[in-house]
């Protein structure tokens, strides 16, 4: 395994620093990962981990209660498939509360549980707003004519990853066995994403030198990953970020995903502003594709989940 170590970049002071801009640069075009700290949200983060801890330690049947479906792709769900392959990990997923009031979200009867994630998710939306414009200051001169996301298509995640299968034995016989990572080898489909990893370790990325290389744990920092939007809004430029979670042998591990996503009607194709070469990828709506992305969640489709690469033009 290399020890090439992955950037840590200053949010507050990167865009007025050119050396942190090139790391930056060089480690979005080799593997699409850095870690930023001063990033200021490290209270929310801390309440966000109590109550992830409080969460995943709730007996078996009162997680069962928020189980998400098909039809409900909020909540906690213990058999999400990767590349066809079940993962080793229990999730817990959540959106935004809209304005409206509407809910689309399955919460645990714990008020406070539902304040702090809530809280986390606002303020991940800021900074996942501002981690984008400090990537893009690389690629343009005016970073405010280039898209954003959309904090309402946003989605973030608790994790956690268990030493043992969390499934008892007579319900594994109808489902997709385990494979040899807890978490299998993807990209996000997204913009860009802002995980919170605990210090255990684990998360490793593809390196185009140096083939896989861990993405050690540092204290207070979150770590970016690029999505596969990015990559085709570049047109190649920059590249979503291909990782995995190896298993767990000794330590259970907690980490926690925000998923910073296009608008709900965009067009996702490679941006003039960016690249004036031909583009390589046709045109697609980030409706369709994310749909693809979500129903291989809970089915062996018997093929890959939907990737960019079936847009190359």
């Amino acid at each position: 395994m290399s020890k090439v170590k992955v950037p840590t970049i200053d949010l507050e002071k990167a865009k007025d620093d050119p050396s942190q801009l090139k790391l930056l640069d060089i480690a979005c075009k080799d593997h699409g990962f850095f870690l930023l700290k001063n990033h200021g949200m490290q209270e929310e983060i801390d309440d966000m981990w109590r109550m992830s801890e409080w969460f995943f330690h709730q007996p078996r049947e009162d997680k069962l209660k928020i189980i998400r479906t098909k039809t409900i792709p909020l909540g906690y769900y213990d058999r999400e498939l990767t590349k066809q392959k079940r993962d080793l990990k229990e999730v817990f997923d959540f959106m935004y509360t809209k304005s409206n009031g509407e809910d689309l979200n399955q919460w645990p009867e714990n008020k406070v549980f539902r304040s702090k994630m809530q809280n986390f998710f606002s303020k991940a939306s800021l900074v996942a707003e501002e981690t984008l414009k400090l990537v893009f200051l690389n690629l343009s001169h005016n970073v405010y004519q280039l898209p954003s996301g959309e904090k309402s298509t946003s989605n973030a995640r608790l994790n956690y990853y268990p030493i043992d299968d969390p499934l008892e034995e007579k319900t594994r016989k109808d489902i997709s066995k385990l494979g040899d990572m807890a978490l299998h080898h993807h990209t996000d489909p997204g913009i860009l994403t802002l995980l919170i990893q605990d210090m255990t370790g684990g998360l490793q990325t593809k390196s185009k030198k140096s083939g896989w290389i861990d993405i050690e744990p540092e204290e207070n920092t979150i770590v970016v990953n690029l999505g596969d939007a990015m990559q085709v809004w570049t047109n190649d430029k920059y590249v979503a970020a291909i990782h995995r979670v190896t298993k767990r042998t000794a330590t259970a591990r907690y980490s926690t995903p925000y998923f910073y996503n296009p608008k709900r009607d965009a067009v996702i194709q490679p941006l003039e502003q960016i690249s004036d070469e031909e583009p390589i990828y046709v045109p697609f709506t980030w409706k369709e594709y994310i749909q693809g992305r979500v129903d291989d969640n809970y089915t062996d489709l018997g093929e890959e989940d939907i990737q960019i690469s079936r847009f190359r033009s």
